[in-house]
């Protein structure tokens, strides 16, 4: 099963995931994968806060690019996070290491065969991603650039998963079910 988990930053979103994957995980581990760069003091907390919400029952996978490799290791019939999309998005636009940029059909691709080892092996994937269209977006190419991928990702990942959840101030809203 694919879940998709959107809405605006610090809208409640992880946590929303979070539950799903806990329900669909039963009394076996859950396994989270990470794509956070920490850069900040910002980040540094923000991941903190994150791990600290979550018990012994979870595995983390730090993964800023290769969530394909992450995903490989995450046992069959498992359940499994991925938190988040956005910040990936921008790590294969624009490189979470130098010359390791992708164009946006790579990132495509890369998403899409992650679905499909995860549908393959039995896994319930829940993805996390925020919805960048809430915010003002400044005008500047390289954002345009990665609003409108982020955007494209979102709709191709709307149209494959199974569920499509949208969260506001820490309310679910399923639109696809």
């Amino acid at each position: 099963m694919i879940v998709f988990v959107s809405g605006g930053a610090r809208s409640g979103k992880s946590q929303v995931a979070e539950q799903r994957v806990l329900s669909a995980a039963g009394d076996a581990n859950c396994y989270y994968i990470a794509t956070a760069s920490v850069y900040d003091v910002e980040m540094a907390d923000r991941v903190s806060r994150h791990q600290a919400r979550r018990e012994g029952q979870w595995v983390t996978l730090e993964a800023p690019l290769a969530i394909d490799q992450a995903i490989a290791q995450v046992p069959d019939h498992h359940a499994v996070l991925l938190d988040c999309l956005t910040l990936w998005a921008g790590q294969v636009l624009f490189g979470a290491e130098p010359n390791e940029e992708f164009s946006d059909e790579q990132g495509l691709a890369l998403l899409a065969h992650c679905l499909r080892d995860a549908q393959a092996r039995g896994l319930t994937l829940v993805i996390v991603s925020n919805d960048l269209n809430e915010e003002l977006i400044p005008n500047q190419p390289a954002t345009w650039r990665y609003v409108e991928f982020i955007q494209c990702l979102h709709r191709w990942l709307a149209a494959e998963a199974d569920s499509v959840l949208e969260v506001i101030a820490g309310c679910a809203m399923e639109w696809k079910r």
